[in-house]
């Protein structure tokens, strides 16, 4: 344990010497704090995007969920190449043709400053609260679990200790990003990717030695290696991981300024373009490593064993199957994926409210130097509201230990996220849609969401389903008038494409994700 400490000590010391290091101008212009200077190469691109999305969820609430149904879970690592796909050839040439900082940018020049506004307004909610939040109580929740009694000198109580760790992560994020921007960011999260990378390899390669090999998936727990459940399944249906979670990657990969700054940053439409691409890959192997431990744990202990609490599918095989210095390496691996989406945040945050808000309506005379500071002073507002919300899920956290907690977290999530798909939809593919309409429809979303939930549709209704129909009907209330008065964009407009070699490349990663559909459908179907 203690050989464990020391290494976790030793490696949050390393990440604060790499993000404090670098050269940094003294006076920072805005494009050099928030966007790196547009210098990013497609590996830095790649690997930032990718470690950012790499939330301390998937280690933990995504495994427990494959714990408790299997391989369905990883739908959401699959499909999120058609997010990235999309990202690639659709929205991020439109952004870089615009020369934009923030999506909020794009959606005022095409929908109006009220979408746009919104936009910003509900991104800053969502950030500062679920997002920050949710990252800071996963990272706190596998320290006090891994560390209990080298914690103990804080209080005898679990729920004490977590909300130290909450604070201390957070503080920590906040520093480096607040001095070093995007720029310092992006250099964490390349070391921080390559520590994800091998405590994934590791905690993968261990359980399957536990369970007896690959081969062991299928005849020990065959039931869980089913990728397509049925539809009326109420977390992972298949209609809901193909065609909701289709129009959620839009969001997340597309219209999310954590994920998209930096593309925004890139050197050129092909670095970035190559760059969501390579992420794309890597979304393969997240799949193996955040998936198939929980499936294997199954088959090892047995399905009932963590039914209490399947959250800690991850911490079981962390304290039993590992030995002293290997935990240390994994654990370092979960602080390295939390870190790397808080100090995205953090960085989105100062961003959007700056750029949006402070520079657009407070201060329209801003100097570059004040928009920087401005950036800087709400990353520490944030980081205040962040902890306060790690509170709140905590407390629902442990009020909730015999759910996955992932799913619970989604659907809170995934009130705002239904009125960003269809605004950015309507703006990538409409021609002149009616301003006011818009705002109307990205409104709608909210209450129409929890009008299905609450009084028409069934209690227990799957939640991707259900973000299908909210989405669908509201980009219908705008799409079908504005098609009818101004017609279609011509199809050439939706997709740009740096050069030849690099559709050949899109063309590839989509024919391999329709093949892994196939392949593990027929080895399921052989399976049983």
């Amino acid at each position: 344990m203690l050989v464990d400490f020391i290494i976790v000590v030793v490696y949050f010391s390393v990440v604060m010497l790499i993000a404090m290091s670098g050269k940094r101008s003294k006076d920072m212009t805005s494009e050099e704090y928030f966007l790196s200077n547009r210098n990013l190469n497609w590996y830095s691109i790649a690997i930032s995007t990718i470690a950012t999305n790499i939330h301390g969820y998937q280690f933990l609430g995504m495994m427990g969920s494959a714990y408790l149904y299997g391989i369905a879970q990883a739908n959401f690592e699959i499909n999120a190449i058609q997010g990235l796909l999309m990202a690639a050839f659709i929205f991020v040439p439109l952004y870089l043709k615009d020369r934009i900082i923030t999506i909020t940018q794009f959606l005022k020049k095409r929908l109006g400053e009220g979408v746009g506004i919104a936009y910003s307004v509900g991104n800053l909610i969502l950030f500062s609260t679920l997002g920050l939040g949710v990252a800071m109580l996963w990272g706190a929740y596998v320290g006090e679990l891994a560390f209990s009694e080298f914690l103990s000198f804080i209080s005898d109580d679990r729920m004490t200790r977590v909300g130290a760790l909450i604070v201390f992560l957070g503080v920590f994020s906040a520093i480096y990003t607040y001095f070093g921007g995007l720029q310092a960011v992006v250099r964490t999260d390349i070391i921080q990717f390559s520590i994800l990378l091998i405590g994934g390899t590791i905690i993968l390669w261990v359980s399957l030695q536990k369970l007896g090999g690959w081969g062991q998936l299928y005849e020990k727990t065959p039931e869980l290696m089913n990728l397509h459940l049925p539809a009326d399944h109420p977390k992972l249906g298949w209609v809901g991981v193909t065609l909701g979670l289709f129009f959620l990657n839009i969001n997340y990969w597309c219209a999310n300024q954590s994920v998209v700054q930096r593309s925004l940053a890139a050197k050129s439409l092909r670095h970035a373009q190559v760059g969501l691409m390579a992420g794309g890959i890597m979304k393969y192997y997240v799949a193996l490593i955040v998936i198939v431990p929980g499936v294997a744990l199954a088959g090892i202990v047995g399905k009932e064993a963590l039914a209490s609490e399947p959250d800690q599918a991850f911490t079981y095989i962390l304290a039993n199957f590992l030995s002293p210095g290997l935990r240390g390496v994994i654990l370092c691996a979960v602080f390295a994926s939390l870190m790397s989406t808080i100090d995205s945040l953090f960085n989105s945050l100062a961003t959007l409210f700056s750029i949006d808000i402070y520079k657009e309506y407070i201060n329209p005379e801003a100097t570059e130097k004040q928009i920087v500071t401005v950036g800087r002073r709400t990353i520490i507002v944030t980081l205040f509201i962040g902890i306060a919300m790690a509170f709140y899920l905590t407390d629902l956290k442990f009020s909730e230990q015999s759910s996955a907690f992932t799913h619970t977290l989604n659907e809170l999530r995934y009130y705002f996220n239904h009125g960003f798909v269809v605004v950015v939809c309507m703006a990538a593919f409409l021609l002149m849609p009616n301003k006011k309409l818009a705002l109307a429809a990205f409104l709608l979303t909210v209450p129409l969401n929890f009008a299905l939930q609450k009084y028409l549709l069934p209690e227990g209704f799957p939640y991707l389903v259900r973000a299908l129909i909210v989405i669908t009907s509201c980009l219908a209330l705008v799409s079908i008038p504005t098609i009818l008065k101004n017609g279609l964009l011509p199809v050439k407009e939706f997709v740009k494409s740096a050069d030849p070699r690099v559709t050949r490349y899109g063309l590839m990663l989509l024919f391999s994700m329709i093949a892994i559909h196939i392949v593990l459908a027929i080895l399921y179907q052989m399976a049983i």
